[in-house]
């Protein structure tokens, strides 16, 4: 979800020497036509199946929130859902400077259908959840945690 933090923690486990990929990146995703017309966000399938293909024993650390990603949950160690309250959320999104996605009211009005509609698909599908309100030093280290748990 937009606003949790994603990004933030995957810079911190990249500090520490992890692998991470942000698939917001367009090496990773793409924008497709949808049947009424819009614009949805996808995985780049093939690439991201080449990339979880890859047999390095070291912990790869993946961040997204696309509509095809259930498709790759079981090539996952764990899937873990970053979370925060909505006034969080909103509070974040207006103050960050790294990314201007949700500046705009009806990009703010998406992020809120967001929470209340996929969020909780999300949740079905997670392993576990972290809420991101603590220090990104403490939410790094419970995700590092979680392969061992696995």
């Amino acid at each position: 979800m937009s606003g949790t933090g994603k990004s933030t923690v995957l810079a911190e486990l990249d500090r520490r020497g992890h692998r991470v990929v942000d698939t917001d990146d367009d090496r990773w995703s793409e924008d497709v036509a949808t049947a009424d017309g819009g614009v949805e966000r996808l995985w780049r399938e093939a690439e991201i199946a080449k990339l979880l293909a890859d047999s390095s024993p070291s912990p790869l650390f993946v961040s997204g929130c696309v509509a095809n990603q259930g498709r790759f949950y079981p090539q996952f160690a764990a899937v873990v859902l970053l979370s925060v309250p909505e006034p969080v959320l909103l509070d974040r999104v207006a103050s960050r400077t790294t990314n201007d996605f949700g500046k705009a009211e009806a990009e703010r009005d998406r992020i809120l259908r967001d929470l209340h509609e996929v969020e909780p698909l999300l949740r079905r599908g997670a392993g576990a959840e972290i809420d991101t309100r603590r220090p990104v030093t403490e939410v790094a280290d419970l995700l590092e945690s979680i392969p061992a748990r696995c």
